[in-house]
């Protein structure tokens, strides 16, 4: 009996060391996002599937619940100089939550300049948006976006009139739609298919 009393105070001290002390030399690493901060791309591609898809439902009803940001750009003209429509297009909804409308145009400049020019535009707010010039015709994944797109910048606001300039390396007749895309998950919200005038 004797022994077992030792063995129980011996333990018991062994475990109360063990809990005093180790903190001294185990270190406990914490790597938190800044709260409300957006993640990276590669944070988000390191996630598991559960997880990113909380995520984006978390930062989507964020983005919806935030007020539209209304952007109106004129559209750049020099005096008796008038841009050319070389092609158009209505934006569709991406899918039942991720909605768009307004009319997509790419215009041609007096100095030979692209641009691409959303009007009267509208679509569902939401994280890391960007404007694509893609080489899909109507594309309905990201599969059929990723395959060939340049980026034109990020969306300066989820309604109203905007101009995004085409890098002028870049064949704009290679490309049929505009697409608007969430960048940070792969998410098409909307695209409008490109017709030539």
């Amino acid at each position: 009996m004797k022994n077992i009393v030792i063995v129980l105070v011996v333990v018991g001290v062994i475990g109360a060391s063990w809990f005093f002390l180790s903190p001294l030399f185990i270190d406990e690493v914490v790597d938190e996002p800044l709260v409300g901060a957006m993640p990276t791309r590669e944070q988000v591609d390191a996630m598991e599937p559960a997880e990113r898809d909380s995520l984006m439902e978390e930062m989507m009803a964020e983005a919806v619940a935030r007020p539209a940001t209304v952007v109106d750009e004129p559209m750049e003209m020099a005096a008796a100089e008038v841009p050319l429509v070389v092609a158009t297009g209505r934006f569709r909804d991406g899918d039942a939550i991720h909605k768009g409308s307004g009319v997509a145009s790419l215009y041609r400049l007096p100095d030979g300049r692209h641009i691409v020019r959303l009007e009267d535009f509208e679509v569902t707010n939401g994280p890391a948006l960007v404007v694509l010039l893609a080489g899909a015709f109507d594309p309905q994944d990201a599969k059929e976006v990723k395959r060939k797109y340049i980026k034109l910048g990020d969306l300066k606001g989820n309604k109203g009139n905007q101009n995004y300039e085409i890098p002028a390396d870049i064949n704009p007749n290679f490309y049929r739609s505009v697409v608007i895309w969430c960048d940070l998950f792969d998410v098409l919200f909307s695209t409008a298919t490109l017709h030539v005038t």
